[in-house]
């Protein structure tokens, strides 16, 4: 009787499962991915239902309301300004932190002399365990001075776009400074991730490449960007994550106000985390009820963020296979 291939994965796959320490290994691996779905229910339902208590006595609009005043009576509070800021500079942020992570990640991995790739690893590695704090105290008393020029400079020549027109004075204590910080503090971390992801491109497509007469840029462009998409997506979902929940660095450089404008080099605006920083600890009971509703946006945010992270990495992973 012959067997077939499938016969024959079964056949050791059941093998396997008879050993002890595979099935220890199975049933950790089980308990572990349960114990952290409980563990995030139990923070949506803690966060649901403080939100809740803070809500139902909010007397405007909670998605809205441009203001936020938990203390007033009637308690006034909304997370409009904190939406739009905390979305726009993260956006900022990937915009120039993604493509500079690419290619330190490709120089890095394929261009860099190995004397000079492994220190280069090494200070982007440093760089990715430095506490948010550093890198407010770094844009506070280093950032924010020399962004005035550059300021200054996006105002005169491209303040036609609206975006860049500087409509009011002030040093650059804005979202596009906050943009910037948080693309050097999520630089490291997707720097990382994509050089792991870059080094385990199979060899040999590679080698087929340069076989076959294709350039270094060729080769890279066929044989290392595909194969390593999903590893890119996976890591600038990963530095959003650290954007969009980013609490210390935005909260020293940040000049808080809760007015919205398409004007990203005027002072002010506000993101959810800094905002719950700010405000907690001087808050009442009630007031931190609110913060924690606004907590709550920010956690269905970043669910969202993820969801979608993993849904563009499936809809690839079915595309290749049926490519293939």
């Amino acid at each position: 009787m012959a067997f077939t291939t499938p016969d024959i994965q079964r056949s050791r796959r059941a093998k396997n499962a008879s050993r002890p320490g595979d099935r220890i290994f199975s049933g950790l691996s089980r308990g572990s991915g349960i114990t952290l779905l409980v563990i995030m229910a139990a923070i949506a339902v803690f966060l649901t239902y403080r939100a809740v208590l803070a809500i139902s006595k909010d007397s405007t609009n909670f998605f809205t309301t441009f203001e936020w005043n938990p203390a007033a009576n009637p308690p006034v509070f909304g997370i409009a300004v904190l939406a739009f800021g905390t979305i726009v500079s993260s956006v900022i942020a990937m915009l120039i932190a993604v493509p500079v992570a690419i290619g330190i990640a490709l120089f890095i991995s394929h261009y860099a002399p190995r004397k000079l790739a492994k220190p280069l690893a090494y200070v982007v590695d440093l760089l990715a365990a430095v506490p948010s704090i550093i890198y407010g105290l770094w844009g506070a008393i280093f950032l924010v001075p020399y962004l005035d020029g550059l300021n200054k400079w996006l105002d005169q020549y491209l303040g036609w776009t609206y975006i860049f027109d500087k409509s009011s004075d002030g040093v650059a204590r804005n979202l596009f400074t906050v943009g910037i910080l948080l693309a050097i503090m999520i630089l490291p971390i997707i720097t990382n991730v994509t050089r792991e992801v870059f080094l385990q491109v199979p060899k040999m497509h590679e080698e087929a490449a340069l076989a076959l007469g294709a350039t270094r840029w060729e080769v890279i462009r066929m044989s290392v960007l595909p194969f390593g998409r999903s590893g890119i997506i996976s890591a600038s979902m990963l530095g959003l994550g650290r954007a969009l929940g980013e609490t210390m660095a935005v909260a020293v450089v940040l000049s808080p106000s809760f007015l919205i404008s398409g004007h990203l080099l005027d002072p002010g605006g506000g993101t959810f985390a800094q905002n719950i920083a700010a405000k907690f600890n001087e808050a009442n009971e009630f007031g931190r009820d609110a913060l924690i509703a606004s907590g709550l946006v920010l956690f269905a945010i970043t669910l969202l963020v993820n969801g979608a992270a993993r849904w563009i990495i499936g809809r690839r992973k079915e595309y290749s296979g049926a490519a293939a």
